[in-house]
């Protein structure tokens, strides 16, 4: 019974994640929060809200899980911290094992770009005219690499090996590439002159 009350308290949010790159050794940086940003279910984490986690906990205290199971620790996290923007994390995936070099793989290709924070609510307060539960102060557990995060634009945009994610038809990153393309054709055709 005690467990089945401590797994209702416990949640996941599936947050933007920003990865600059993923190194050979499976290191990488993104954002596992970005603060005052509303996700799909009506909640927004305030800055300051990871403060006390991670003044108790640090890095090394977070895990950090494929899918948020904790029976798929995957790696390490080096460097957790909040600033202006968000959760800035560095990790890195432990190599010898099995699904971290899988996650590794996808991340590189692309169909695996999502964080997520597991996470105890300590303080919360709703908004009354828009509904939005804003978080004051979490308890954070862990951060998993997933599949599909709460904020929808969160994808990578390059990985180390240079390899481009494909363009969603519409996104800025396809607006941005159209540009670049046409750029290039303007030039071709000014060097032929």
């Amino acid at each position: 019974m005690k467990s089945e009350v401590l797994a209702r308290s416990f949640e996941h949010k599936f947050v933007d994640l920003v990865l600059d790159e993923v190194e050979a050794d499976g290191s990488f940086t993104g954002y596992a929060s970005l603060f005052g940003k509303v996700d799909l279910g009506k909640d927004a984490v305030e800055r300051g809200a990871f403060a006390n986690s991670l003044r108790s906990r640090g890095a090394a205290g977070i895990r950090m899980l494929f899918q948020h199971d904790p029976g798929e620790p995957i790696g390490t996290w080096t460097e957790i911290r909040e600033d202006a923007r968000g959760l800035f994390v560095r990790g890195r995936l432990a190599r010898d094992v099995k699904r971290a070099r899988e996650v590794l793989s996808l991340m590189r290709s692309g169909a695996l770009d999502g964080l997520s924070i597991g996470f105890r609510t300590v303080k919360a307060r709703r908004d009354p005219t828009t509904g939005v539960r804003r978080i004051l102060e979490a308890d954070l557990w862990e951060i998993s690499i997933v599949t599909f995060p709460m904020l929808p634009d969160a994808r990578i945009e390059m990985v180390k090996s240079g390899r481009k994610r494909p363009s969603r038809p519409g996104s800025i990153r396809d607006l941005a590439e159209r540009i670049r393309q046409a750029t290039r054709m303007i030039n071709k055709r000014g060097n032929a002159r």
